[in-house]
């Protein structure tokens, strides 16, 4: 059995050391959050945060992950999507289809760790998570809103939705 911090807490494991972290996460401790897409890192549905760097957790075997390490998944983000990401882009309405929104969340909430208040160029840079449903513009409105607490008006910002509100 190995040991694994994830989402604060420490969880034990029995995998062999070139099982990639995605599949112990989902398999064998439950963390459905973390999406399996392309499995070859270029996606980022799989994306956690291990030590509070953007992590893809398809192609990391678990092995290289020791005790120590924090791993934090979208389940451990925050309590109830308490989170100023995960509030903006429920305000915002980002996510389509929902399949790559965690691990696009999961890289938002490290930019934003990094970076506070991102430029455009930084959110180009540390966002290349894959959306096959385009909603690139609604996700750099998102951080730019969670930025500022997750409140869209602070961030400047006035986004017109199908039923005619703004937000």
């Amino acid at each position: 059995m190995a040991t694994l911090n994830v989402n604060g807490k420490s969880q034990s494991f029995d995998a062999e050391p070139e099982t990639p972290l995605l599949w112990v996460l989902r398999e064998q401790l439950g963390l459905t959050g973390t999406k399996y897409g392309c499995g070859v890192a270029q996606c980022g549905a799989c994306t956690v945060l291990i030590d509070g760097v953007a992590t893809r957790s398809c192609m990391r075997p678990v092995s290289s992950v020791t005790a120590t390490q924090k791993i934090v998944t979208i389940e451990g983000l925050s309590p109830g999507g308490s989170h100023p990401v995960q509030k903006a882009w429920v305000a915002l309405d980002v996510p389509q289809c929902g399949f790559c929104q965690s691990g696009m969340i999961m890289a938002a909430a490290a930019l934003l760790s990094a970076k506070p208040n991102p430029t455009d160029a930084d959110i180009d840079e540390a966002m290349t998570n894959i959306c096959r449903c385009g909603t690139y513009n609604r996700v750099r409105a998102a951080i730019k809103a969670a930025a500022k607490g997750g409140d869209a008006k602070r961030a400047g910002l006035a986004i017109q939705h199908a039923d005619g509100s703004t937000t």
